[in-house]
């Protein structure tokens, strides 16, 4: 794994994603090196490798961490806050003990590693939390995420997280036709997900070798996310679905033709 120390003039980044104002990226690449995953763009102005293969590290991103932004603050975008270079740089951990607390702060990773710095957490006005689960395992997540860490092991945080009083929500992502068991994952966390937030997959952003991958292994699933008449059929069952789980939710965001955001 390369890594790559720069310094930055801003830690905050003003955002182009809904509801979100700033995103935080004290690092940008990640060693989860998820198959499906939309940040890989990135690699055009990176030029240190593959996807998964380097992680920038932004050494002063502590100190620039201090300045008060107004508004809705998301970390990470291109990036995992918790994935395992943080064990050792602890980065992460030192931007938020250098944030102001006042700061509304959402937090997603897929790492469990999230439950080091509860106390952290405790010290914020208005945080919350999220875990992405998306019922991958054995096949599913040798191909589309074989390092990042297993579904137990994110449920685990997630529920540790609520039990210590920190507000969470599950990110349901990425929802793959005849893949992902929605239903099973609400079901299972909806006891301590303070609320939910769904995330049809991004087949055109998955880039080449993703849309690959599913073609060769699950055909079905590929033939519902290129067919438009079998896409919108499945989201509105999809939606229905949702609806009759009676969870609180932040909607679907549903990736076809750049950003639309589907209200339940």
């Amino acid at each position: 794994m390369r890594i790559i120390e720069t310094r930055v003039k801003s830690i905050y980044t003003k955002s182009r994603i809904p509801s979100v104002d700033y995103v935080i990226n004290q690092y940008v690449g990640c060693q989860f090196a998820c198959k499906y995953c939309y940040a890989k763009f990135i690699c055009k102005w990176k030029p240190y490798g593959e996807w998964g293969t380097w992680v920038e590290v932004k050494v002063n991103a502590p100190e620039l961490s201090r300045k008060y932004v107004e508004g809705e603050v998301v970390m990470s975008s291109i990036s995992d806050s918790y994935q395992p270079i943080e064990a050792k740089m602890k980065l992460t951990r030192k931007i938020l003990q250098n944030m102001s607390k006042r700061i509304n702060l959402s937090i997603l990773t897929k790492s469990p590693l999230v439950t080091r710095d509860i106390d952290i957490f405790r010290q914020f006005k208005n945080i919350k939390v999220g875990l992405t689960v998306n019922s991958f395992e054995g096949k599913e997540k040798k191909l589309f995420e074989p390092l990042a860490p297993i579904q137990r092991a994110r449920i685990n945080a997630l529920k540790v997280l609520h039990e210590e009083g920190i507000k969470t929500y599950a990110f349901i992502s990425p929802i793959i036709p005849e893949v992902t068991d929605v239903e099973a994952i609400v079901r299972e966390t909806k006891s301590f997900a303070d609320y939910f937030f769904f995330e049809v997959l991004n087949l055109r952003a998955s880039g080449k070798e993703f849309q690959r991958i599913l073609r060769d292994n699950y055909p079905e699933s590929y033939e519902i996310m290129v067919n438009d008449e079998k896409f919108w059929r499945f989201v509105k069952r999809l939606k229905g679905e949702i609806k009759r789980l009676n969870v609180k939710t932040e909607g679907i965001e549903v990736h076809k033709r750049g950003w639309e955001f589907l209200k339940i």
